[in-house]
């Protein structure tokens, strides 16, 4: 699903074929049994006779690796077992000359525990500018043992862990919707949003053509983070208006970028899954949010002819 320009400037990627490539496995370049940068080179052909347009590659950002590198330690680097921005950027000039456009994955909803901001923030302490980046709260019950409030985490279990003060002491809880080696950013604060828009200038400045921005549809969180109520546990963080309000800044950092660097054609397409929602999925795909989104309800379509024509014609 897409949303841009009128039809008389259709961009190139409307009818583009991406291939991805899951850099870890796709192709070792140098014997060490893991995939990396220069194998993905070597086979930057093949990917070109196959008709493909363009390849995105899932996260090789520095990373512990906790979550196959969605767990993001440095957002501005390269993975070392992957190889490094020398090579990452022979990667893009090879994949330029073939006629493919490369696009990146970006992790905006939360980083890794191993990030230098999360580092800072828990050794900074209660009320320090640095936890205010993420979601530390004070737990609830006695001596805060109880976390602030009932959210389950998407990969299962509470969505709170609870941290030592510096001190030692039992301290604060942050939040994290996916697992607890991931702390959500609090994009309401400026810190974030400028970080991000310094992210994504950093890659285009270095030739990347566009992003597949992951986990679009939990950025930006109820405020005052209440108690899910029944009816919408375990999951009531999600579409939060907010969020939105994120997109709009990115689409407007895109869009500068492009008008400042004629000729460059880029593309955002997120990651926003909306339950058999076509109202809610063009939320995303606007001229004032993505590029582009992922069509979920073709791809978890049963394979019969009918649910396939229905997820289409919804879209």
């Amino acid at each position: 699903m897409s949303g841009d320009a009128p039809e008389t400037t259709r961009p190139w990627w409307r009818d583009a074929v991406v291939y991805q490539i899951y850099v870890r496995s796709f192709a070792d370049g140098d014997g060490d049994g893991i995939g990396d940068l220069a194998g993905i080179r070597r086979r930057l052909g093949h990917v070109a006779a196959l008709g493909a347009d363009a390849v995105w590659l899932t996260p090789c950002y520095p990373s512990p690796q906790y979550d196959h590198g969605y767990d993001v330690a440095d957002y501005c680097d390269i993975e070392p077992t992957y190889g490094d921005l020398a090579g990452f950027d022979a990667l893009v000039a090879e994949a330029h000359a073939l006629g493919l456009r490369v696009l990146m994955d970006v992790v905006p909803n939360h980083c890794s525990v191993e990030h230098p901001w999360f580092r800072a923030a828990v050794a900074a302490g209660r009320g320090s500018p640095e936890r205010a980046r993420f979601y530390f709260r004070d737990g609830r019950g006695p001596n805060g043992d109880e976390p602030p409030n009932n959210w389950q985490a998407i990969f299962g279990g509470p969505a709170w862990t609870r941290v030592d003060e510096p001190d030692g002491s039992p301290g604060q809880w942050y939040l994290h919707v996916f697992t607890p080696w991931q702390p959500d950013f609090d994009w309401s604060n400026p810190d974030v949003l400028a970080f991000f828009a310094d992210v994504l200038t950093f890659w285009f400045d270095r030739g990347v053509d566009g992003f597949r921005v992951d986990a679009v549809t939990v950025v930006g969180k109820p405020a005052g983070l209440p108690d899910c109520p029944p009816e919408r546990r375990p999951r009531c963080y999600e579409h939060v208006p907010s969020g939105f309000d994120v997109w709009k800044d990115w689409r407007r950092i895109v869009d500068d970028y492009e008008r400042a660097h004629p000729g460059r054609s880029l593309t955002t397409v997120g990651e926003a899954y909306a339950g058999r929602r076509p109202d809610l999925l063009a939320r995303y795909a606007a001229p004032d949010a993505f590029h582009q989104t992922f069509s979920f309800d073709l791809l978890l379509s049963p394979w019969e002819a009918g649910s396939l024509r229905r997820a289409i014609d919804e879209s």
